[in-house]
């Protein structure tokens, strides 16, 4: 999938905002996503972090729950942003929730930091090989 220049400044923005929110007073590490749901629509999720580790939950996670809460049922794109200058990936049970709701060919992952874009990747790059919904499927 390609974004164009105006709704990729769309989704920097939204998790640029949602970093905004972000509850990581141990690790100070705030974290912001953006994911695109099939309908065009953008839900923001933000990282947050508990005391009782490792019960907080990632930016990317919070993002899904927005899109289910919403209606959505498959993500597009995902631009996830941190503080920089390090470029950020989704962890790997992020990337797993992702893959729930996406084809791992089609489903974008952008890095992002205040600085803008940093990198982007497709799904299946960053989890090959995964298992998704259509393996528990039976005839």
């Amino acid at each position: 999938m390609t974004l164009n220049d105006d709704l990729l400044a769309q989704l920097l923005a939204a998790s640029l905002a949602a970093r905004g929110f972000s509850h990581s007073p141990y690790s100070g590490y705030a974290v912001g996503a953006a994911v695109l749901d099939e309908q065009g629509r953008i839900h923001k999720g933000a990282n947050i972090e508990n005391a009782a580790y490792p019960q907080g939950w990632c930016a990317e996670a919070s993002a899904l729950t927005a899109m289910v809460m919403a209606g959505g049922k498959q993500a597009r794109a995902v631009l996830v942003t941190g503080p920089g200058p390090e470029v950020i990936t989704p962890c790997g049970g992020c990337r797993q929730k992702l893959r729930e709701f996406a084809l791992p060919e089609e489903l974008l992952v952008i890095a992002g930091d205040p600085g803008g874009i940093r990198a982007q990747w497709y799904l299946s790059e960053l989890l090959p090989h995964s298992f998704g919904p259509e393996h528990l499927k039976t005839s």
